[in-house]
């Protein structure tokens, strides 16, 4: 078109000759007419669809409503699929394909005519997945989640996805319900399409993709299978074509205030522990230099205002209902924790979307003045068990264990876990501190959700509801206890929780900040010298690929090449 500026799809589509005979032709072969060609922003669908990703299964349709809007304004939309990673069913762990999914997204953006992408993300390890992957093309770009599951019902309450899990898995270990209540539950906690509806990791970073301003507003909340979210998805088909246009790419949003206003959010919200781990990786994928510091100090007088579960009593329906994240951004930005100026792919501030956002239900969304929980930011923790830092979620913790000394129960690895933590002979007392090793990005590989240790049944048969637990491993953002996570350097890569000994004391102060092995500099040395690294899990294909360049936790556990971005360059012609 005449005075337009090429696109970067004309490097493929407006091409002469016998390249361009190729790329169009190929193309035509779905009925696509030649004006199509005409320069017209060419918009890709990245689609985490997946029967083997249940909280994904829903995405063929949404992906047709970001297509109905791509073409009602002017652009061509075309659908890709890349690796689906879902929490529920894939082993060891899908944080360890996290980053594979994210090369996956970045390349088959880049290699392809695309002008601009919407990223459809639901199950939690899609969500950054994509970002990170999208981030390091840069390109304009749209998130949509997948939103979450109506709310689960057994026997008149309401139940959970994944913090009922655990809750009805001890009362089954405990002897409290039978097998028969336990499977009826199963049908009773899932019953519709979407995600956790919880405020676990779906949730959270389907509300930190709000936060950031990568999404639209109402991205958090709208159930799965409420007509709103395929109006959400239509209205980001229509709005990608408009941000190819006026140009504003990925990095014009994904700032430093967005990543503050996000961090804030996730306190205010209740939100997952894993957010920590890829909100740094993403950060770190467009030049921000994100770190735990920066979780601990904006965490610092941020209070948690959503009831919701695991923190609360509440579910993402009624999240939704009673306001959803706009009314949570505007209680932030009254109370002078908002960078009201940071800029959402709508072309508005994130003031400006949630200044009159209403709240209709107090019991769900607290005002700040009376919050749900005070002062409940993840709180990072210094120590000499781990030096380059480790985090708890007050929100989802006891108060009384927030200030505890007690002797270390440890397990070598999961399995030493699972085989003794029911063992009557296991020497271990409510005051004990549970420490897991070798879990981190390296031990498991990939540092799966195993950080929240179920307690050992001798101590739930006297009614223990919850201890102090340490490991270098995560948990899900459904769970919920005294839980001290992602202690870095993890155990396999040397780190001070290698030398942890049954029976050595251990004190963990969370208003200090400080989590200490109390044991002499000296008696610690002699054990470092007398360690042994444990073997790579497996010496081939991506296993090993990852092992041998995985970062730690406070990191972000991205790969070390893949930090960074590389840019949307039109990659090299074939011909």
């Amino acid at each position: 078109m005449a005075g337009r500026r090429p696109r970067r799809s004309s490097a493929w589509f407006g091409r002469g000759g016998k390249m361009g005979f190729i790329y169009r032709s190929w193309v035509k072969n779905r009925g696509v007419p030649h004006d199509q060609f005409d320069g017209r922003p060419v918009i890709g669908i990245c689609n985490t669809y997946s029967e083997l990703t249940p909280c994904n299964s829903h995405f063929r349709t949404l992906a047709e409503h970001v297509k109905a809007g791509v073409w009602e304004a002017g652009g061509f939309p075309l659908e890709f699929p890349v690796m689906s990673l879902g929490e529920t069913l894939l082993r060891p762990t899908a944080m360890l394909y996290r980053n594979l999914a994210s090369m996956d997204v970045e390349e088959s953006i880049r290699g392809n005519p695309i002008d601009g992408v919407v990223l459809l993300m639901g199950c939690d390890k899609t969500t950054p997945a994509l970002l990170m992957g999208a981030a390091s093309v840069d390109l304009p770009t749209i998130g949509v989640s997948g939103g979450p599951m109506l709310s689960g019902w057994y026997k008149g309450e309401r139940i959970g996805s994944g913090t009922h899990v655990w809750s009805l898995s001890e009362d089954l270990r405990a002897g409290r319900i039978s097998e028969a209540e336990f499977h009826e539950a199963e049908s009773c906690m899932h019953r519709s399409h979407g995600h956790c509806m919880t405020m676990g990791t779906a949730s959270t970073m389907a509300s930190m993709v709000e936060a950031l301003g990568i999404g639209l507003p109402g991205n958090a909340a709208y159930p799965a299978v409420d007509a709103r979210r395929n109006l959400l998805a239509r209205a980001a088909g229509r709005r990608i074509v408009e941000l190819v246009r006026e140009g504003t790419t990925m990095s014009r949003i994904l700032t430093r205030e967005a990543f503050e206003n996000a961090i804030r959010t996730c306190a205010a919200i209740g939100g997952s522990t894993n957010a920590v781990i890829h909100l740094i990786a993403i950060a770190r994928r467009v030049g921000v230099a994100l770190s735990l510091e920066d979780w601990d100090r904006l965490g610092r007088g941020v209070h948690t205002l959503v009831n919701l579960m695991p923190s609360g009593r509440y579910l993402m329906e009624d999240f939704c209902y009673a306001g959803g994240l706009p009314a949570v951004l505007r209680e932030l930005g009254e109370a002078g924790k908002l960078h009201r100026d940071a800029l959402t792919v709508n072309g508005r501030t994130i003031w400006e979307n949630v200044k009159d956002a209403p709240c209709w239900n107090r019991d769900v969304i607290h005002p700040w003045a009376k919050p749900f929980k005070k002062n409940a930011g993840i709180a990072v923790l210094r120590g000499n068990l781990c030096p380059r830092g480790a985090i708890i979620k007050p929100s989802a913790a006891s108060p009384q264990l927030m200030k505890h000394r007690g002797r270390a129960v440890v397990f070598e690895n999961i399995e030493d876990l699972h085989r003794r933590i029911d063992d009557p002979r296991l020497a271990v007392d409510e005051r004990s501190v549970m420490v897991l090793k070798n879990c981190g990005p390296k031990g498991y590989p990939g540092m799966a959700e195993v950080g929240n240790m179920p307690l050992p049944r001798k101590l739930l048969k006297k009614g223990v509801t919850d201890m102090v637990r340490i490991s270098d491993a995560r948990m899900s953002g459904t769970a919920y206890g005294t839980v001290v996570l992602h202690v870095a350097p993890e155990a396999a890569a040397g780190g001070p929780l290698a030398l942890v000994r049954d029976g050595d004391p251990i004190e963990l102060d969370v208003e200090a900040r400080r989590l200490e092995l109390l044991v002499p500099a000296e008696e610690l040395e002699r054990r470092r010298k007398a360690w042994q690294p444990p073997a790579p899990p497996l010496e081939r294909g991506y296993w090993k690929l990852y092992y041998d360049h995985v970062l730690q936790a406070d990191e972000g556990a991205d790969l070390d090449f893949l930090v960074g971005k590389s840019g949307a360059f039109v990659p090299r012609d074939n011909h």
